[in-house]
């Protein structure tokens, strides 16, 4: 397939603009990455996601599919000769699933809460629940792996995605609090598994690094940062 074939909007800073490379990465497929200016939105943006106006759109055969699971998930149907990203047992699909629409809209907004917040008290009060958010993936983890490197057990699945995406963020905002997140003392697992997924080739060349996205977070807009999905 040709790179006319396939595009993908979206912004370097986005982890659902990353998570829908990842799995593009994990398929073979080919695609033209077009970076989006969100402060002077581009007019194929407008016209391919109208409803949203947001990051990522891609782009297949001239048709657009937006919102990243979504596209995740249309990625899984379209290219069945690659890898399975999604589990194939009816019940671990589910909770894969569940925990990845678990990260998007409950713990994940958490760390866009504290960088928000004012005064000790809101700010201790939403690392509690990022920490109680993370021993919840810990034992996501635990049960998801079975034992193995990634939640997709021998490979990085969808979950895998789903919540690695957000790496970059994790440890830029950990640059930016001076908080630990992944502390292997809490989450052994969790900390395994992110040395691993940073590693391997779908994941490597794509996750942007903290330091860059901690000067882009200091840059941005509050209207760019609520821009992608």
């Amino acid at each position: 397939m040709s790179t006319s074939d396939a595009k993908l909007l979206g912004l370097w800073a986005s982890p659902f603009t990353t998570r829908v490379q990842m799995a593009l990465k994990l398929k073979s497929v080919e695609f033209e990455f077009i970076q989006e200016n969100l402060q002077n939105k581009s007019e194929l943006l407008l016209k391919t996601n109208p409803v949203h106006k947001k990051v990522p759109v891609f782009i297949h055969d001239d048709k657009p599919i937006c919102e990243s699971l979504i596209i995740i998930q249309y990625i899984e149907d379209t290219w069945i000769s690659g890898p399975s990203i999604l589990p194939t047992d009816p019940y671990d699909r589910a909770i894969a699933r569940f925990w990845a629409a678990y990260i998007d809209d409950k713990w994940f907004p958490l760390l866009k809460e504290l960088g928000a917040a004012h005064g000790d008290e809101a700010r201790t009060s939403i690392m509690e629940k990022i920490f109680e958010g993370l021993a919840l993936l810990e034992e996501a983890f635990d049960k998801c792996s079975k034992g193995k490197g990634f939640f997709g057990e021998e490979n990085v699945g969808y979950l895998d995605i789903a919540l690695g995406c957000y790496l970059g963020w994790v440890k830029a905002t950990e640059i930016m609090t001076g908080v630990k997140w992944l502390d292997e003392t809490k989450t052994p697992g969790l900390v395994g598994w992110a040395e691993r997924l940073c590693s391997d080739n779908a994941v490597k060349d794509v996750l942007p690094e903290a330091q860059k996205l901690v000067e882009h977070y200091k840059m941005s807009t509050p209207k760019e940062k609520s821009a992608t999905a």
